[in-house]
């Protein structure tokens, strides 16, 4: 089931009941925000501030209703002659509001979900992951000048890009912290602003592609108990400086000038842990800053790295079922696009945190063993109708959708039966020349 066909079976003509999420999200957290970013929150304006943040919340909510459309049905309208708001009205709004309130919002109420969230831990040690991902804007000039967009033989891509690096608790896909910027920013430059946000007591997977000792080496100093994890690059220089055990070494890596000049608190030599298991008859060695052998056994660390796919799977979350498959955002300016992706990010961990809740009801079940498209449509389903219950109804309406979480465990992953290959090309039309680009 979709998001909007869940909210298509509510049979209501306001959408504001989705405020309801209020008991994760709380108005005083809201407000604070505002202040703190000195946005007021005018009450003679049809549009207050605040309201405008679950109007952003609600655009990612509700992917398939127009921002106008959404607006003029949330009950964020105060009352006047003419109830109806103009789309010049909405996006002055989104303009006072800016992006800077609703990242504020979003890491609020990261570090409290978190705090309240009572991960699940591998020999005290949280898993986090850090990967990237790329979105697409609209072609407006505004977005073609503050964005670049990807290239290769065939030429550029067709829409400006955005690529982000994200921090995600692995076991409840609980976001911590983001960073993006334009496609043509380095991966490991977005992913080293995000160790101002690394937890204590965690272990972090990264993607081969993020291998930099100086990224790994600011990582784990961020925190008296932070690790890193990441496979082997291929062609990466080490000498061994202890035999810990059956494919367990203790190696040494020198660092580079240039690495040095670049992160001034880098070390000539590096030592880490190298470990190397066959996996469906394919050698996989892994590098980790976890160099205890005592405190770490080498037995589970390799099968740890199999956990870093949880965020791809949080990505296709974000992409596919609460945005429907809708890849292009909808902001044709630069700031509004990065409001939009906020939104898109606290109204992901906004279901996810739901999720967690639920998933406190099941024994032994992590939240990422839930359904996320058919927990986080229940989840909207229920909240849309809140405001027609009775008061003494909401809050057996509320437990009733942890009570429900049963239904959305996912069963085991199978194998995969046949091997995965291209069985046709998806380019069915052929592909639009630059110099025939509306914006060119």
């Amino acid at each position: 089931m979709q998001l909007s066909e869940a909210l298509a079976r509510t049979h209501i003509t306001r959408l504001t009941e989705f405020t309801c999420l209020a008991d994760v999200l709380e108005p005083e957290l809201i407000q604070s925000c505002l202040d703190s970013q000195g946005v007021a929150t005018l009450r003679r304006r049809k549009l207050p501030m605040d309201a405008m943040i679950w109007a952003v919340i609600g655009m990612a909510l509700f992917r398939g209703e127009s921002v106008r459309s959404l607006i003029n049905k949330l009950d964020i309208v105060l009352p006047q002659e003419i109830d109806y708001v103009a789309r010049s009205a909405v996006t002055q709004a989104r303009k006072r509001l800016g992006s800077e309130v609703i990242r504020e919002v979003f890491n609020r109420s990261a570090n409290t979900w978190h705090a309240r969230a009572e991960h699940p831990h591998w020999c005290g040690l949280n898993l986090y992951g850090v990967d990237g991902v790329v979105w697409r804007t609209p072609d407006s000039v505004q977005n073609q000048a503050a964005f670049a967009r990807t290239a290769n033989a065939s030429g550029e891509a067709a829409y400006p890009q955005i690529r982000m690096v994200c921090l995600m608790e692995l076991s409840s896909h609980l976001l911590v912290n983001s960073a993006f910027d334009s496609v043509a920013e380095n991966e490991m430059n977005l992913a080293s602003q995000l160790i101002p946000s690394i937890p204590n007591h965690s272990l972090t997977l990264f993607d081969r592609g993020f291998y930099s000792l100086g990224l790994l080496h600011a990582w784990q100093q961020a925190q008296p108990d932070s690790h890193w994890l990441l496979p082997l690059k291929k062609g990466t220089q080490y000498e061994v400086v202890r035999t810990l055990g059956k494919h367990d070494q203790r190696v040494k890596l020198t660092t580079t000038p240039q690495a040095r000049k670049k992160w001034p608190q880098l070390p000539e030599t590096l030592e880490a842990r190298l470990l190397t298991k066959t996996v469906k008859g394919k050698s996989v060695a892994i590098l980790t800053s976890l160099t205890d052998p005592m405190r770490y056994p080498s037995e589970d660390i390799v099968d740890l790295y199999a956990h870093r796919w949880e965020i791809e799977l949080g990505y296709r979350e974000m992409k596919q079922h609460l945005l429907e498959s809708r890849f292009t955002l909808r902001s044709q300016l630069p700031e509004l696009v990065t409001q939009e992706l906020w939104g898109v990010l606290l109204a992901y961990n906004l279901i996810r945190y739901k999720m967690l809740l639920m998933a406190k009801s099941l024994p032994s079940v992590h939240p990422n063993q839930l359904s996320f498209r058919d927990a986080a449509s229940y989840i909207i389903f229920k909240l849309t109708q809140l405001s027609s219950q009775t008061p003494g109804n909401v809050p057996r309406d509320v437990l009733d959708i942890e009570r429900n979480a049963r239904q959305f465990k996912l069963d085991g992953k199978r194998e995969r039966a046949y091997p995965r290959v291209l069985k046709m090309s998806k380019n069915k039309f052929p592909v639009r020349p630059k110099k025939n680009a509306v914006h060119s």
